[in-house]
């Protein structure tokens, strides 16, 4: 994998540029709608390729570790052949999913052990078993095993969580390092930045991390409840020490303007789970804000649900209709308002691109954002 940078904004450190990977290449700003247990709920995956154009999904080790379990996975060739996706793929190391599992697993310098959601079981995940398991799902991009940090966090417990993601970083570069890919395609591993809302903290994991020379780094622990003002300052602060040679990511983040914001700072990829999450409460992110297609006053709007939009041009799916199928519980609502939201994320991608290169990103930025924050 590598990675070239192609314009960058001059009045902020918004850039583009290109992934190239052997699955494929991902433009740059780019948002990875998330497939947790090998799918984007509720989407097919023509329509993830082909009618919202998604150019990289998630998988997630933890859920696919437990179902439908390795043994499967290898016999299938790996995630991609066996969900049919023959695009760039990224899986997280399952560090985040062991973080939400606060009340079943128990953190040792050796590594997680937990208990499983699915039936109680219990299972002990290390650096090692963590890039051995992602190594058998295939993804072209894998991830080190990491502690997420919850907020608010106390300095010390920060701190010490810190050393044990640094040592467990090491521990996945030299597992790395004694494997190899199982399918014949080069994987890349992204260490994360870790440090909580701490700023000498996060100063001391960007440096280790950049030191590590990857094809790339990922910034986690945000977006875990914090105020946006230290989601910003903490990506600023490391966006500053990573390798402006290497994409960014930004683990979990988020609304519109989050992403729009956090590209001006310097972050290349993203993920998120809001777009599907909030579709399926009627939730709909459009170019003129937040749509509540549960309200009444959309219940004899026969207009489409984005005007902007080529993604439903046949006009059938208005706004009122939409509406019904949400309020009815039909699971054609939920698959409809999904794709709506990914459609509208992966074009306010595309746009901040196009932004960029026409250099007028920070402008339409500006006036963009106090639009998307809007409730209608």
């Amino acid at each position: 994998m590598h990675f070239e940078v192609f314009h960058e904004d001059k009045q902020s450190k918004a850039r583009t540029g290109k992934v190239f990977t052997d699955h494929g290449e991902i433009e740059t700003p780019i948002f990875m709608p998330v497939g947790t247990a090998g799918t984007v709920k509720g989407v097919h995956q023509h329509e993830l390729s082909d009618a919202i154009k998604a150019q990289i999904i998630l998988g997630n080790t933890y859920h696919l570790f437990l179902r439908p379990g390795m043994s499967t996975m290898e016999a299938a060739g790996g995630l991609h052949k066996f969900i049919g996706w023959n695009k760039p793929m990224l899986t997280d190391s399952g560090g985040y999913q062991v973080y939400s599992l606060a009340s079943s697993r128990k953190i040792t310098e050796e590594g997680v052990k937990f208990q499983s959601h699915l039936d109680g079981s219990y299972h002990f995940f290390t650096p090692e078993r963590a890039i051995q398991i992602q190594r058998s799902i295939g993804a072209d991009i894998i991830m080190a095993f990491d502690e997420c940090t919850p907020y608010p966090c106390d300095y010390q417990y920060a701190k010490k969580s810190l050393k044990i993601t640094h040592d467990w970083l090491d521990r996945c570069i030299i597992e790395m390092n004694a494997s190899e890919p199982k399918y014949g395609l080069s994987q890349a591993l992204f260490p994360i930045v870790q440090g909580s809302v701490y700023k000498d903290l996060r100063v001391a994991s960007a440096e280790k991390i950049a030191s590590c020379n990857a094809e790339g780094n990922a910034i986690g622990g945000l977006s875990v409840g914090e105020p946006e003002e230290e989601l910003y300052e903490m990506t600023d602060l490391v966006c500053s020490i990573l390798p402006k040679d290497k994409p960014r990511y930004l683990m979990g983040v988020g609304t519109p303007a989050n992403l729009l914001e956090c590209i001006a700072l310097g972050v290349d990829m993203f993920d998120c789970v809001m777009p599907s999450r909030n579709a399926r409460h009627g939730l709909l992110f459009t170019w003129s804000g937040t749509l509540n297609i549960k309200n009444e006053k959309w219940a004899n709007d026969f207009s489409p649900i984005e005007e902007k939009s080529e993604l439903f041009s046949d006009r059938v799916y208005t706004k009122a209709y939409l509406r019904h199928l949400i309020k009815a519980g039909e699971y054609l609502g939920v698959q409809v308002a999904t794709l709506h939201n990914l459609n509208f994320y992966l074009e306010l991608m595309q746009e901040a691109r196009n932004q960029i290169n026409a250099g007028t990103f920070t402008t339409w930025k500006d006036n963009l954002i106090p639009i998307l924050k809007q409730r209608r």
